[in-house]
């Protein structure tokens, strides 16, 4: 037995090689899930932050590419529903949700919304993918008790599945009317570079750390 296995970890280390080639070579893939922030509302879609985040990857990381699986109303449990399919498809080395302010809007439940993104959060760790969490904010007129539990959400989902998350990236221009659509809530053209700039250092630091 011991002369079988001698033999035969030549072949073991040849094909562990083999793996961590492939692995190396496995171009960088976003998987982006979200709601109307994302899926460039008002305006055309290359000048969405998601558009625009593919544009400065693929200066940065050759063969990287980012799908846009955003859509405007998108809830979480639609997030839920929709991601096994698409960690399928599409095999995403990082997925970036995006999702929870529709909830908010809609005073969806906390324990749905949490389980929702737990969900989609294991999901996206079990196929494989590195996990960055975008934090919503609800409509200060829900009360604070229901804004406190909905920010803490992110938060603690993050530390309790070692994933990384980002605050409201929204927050940066919401207060700015000149970066702001008329609606008063979707950032205008002139914002999303920034929006870019917020999630930027975060990814590049989670997606480097597979080429290594």
């Amino acid at each position: 037995m011991v002369r079988s296995a001698l033999l035969l970890s030549p072949l073991l280390a040849i094909n562990a090689i083999a793996c961590v080639t492939a692995n190396a070579a496995t171009p960088a893939k976003v998987l982006v899930v979200g709601d109307s922030l994302s899926a460039a509302y008002g305006l055309n879609m290359e000048q969405g932050w998601v558009s625009l985040l593919e544009q400065r990857l693929q200066t940065t990381i050759d063969g990287a590419t980012v799908v846009n699986a955003s859509i405007s109303g998108e809830t979480t449990r639609g997030g839920a529903y929709r991601l096994p399919p698409l960690l399928k498809e599409h095999k995403p080395t990082l997925v970036i949700i995006e999702l929870g302010g529709n909830d908010g809007l809609r005073a969806l439940p906390i324990k749905q919304m949490r389980e929702n993104l737990t969900m989609m959060t294991n999901e996206s760790l079990n196929a494989g993918a590195k996990v960055l969490l975008l934090a919503a904010e609800a409509p200060p007129n829900l009360g604070r008790r229901y804004t406190s539990l909905f920010r803490g959400i992110y938060e603690r989902l993050a530390e309790s599945e070692r994933v990384e998350t980002l605050p409201f990236i929204v927050e940066s221009v919401f207060l700015n009317k000149t970066l702001m659509q008329n609606d008063g809530i979707h950032p205008n053209a002139e914002a999303q570079p920034t929006l870019v700039d917020v999630v930027w250092p975060t990814l590049i630091m989670m997606l480097e750390g597979d080429s290594q």
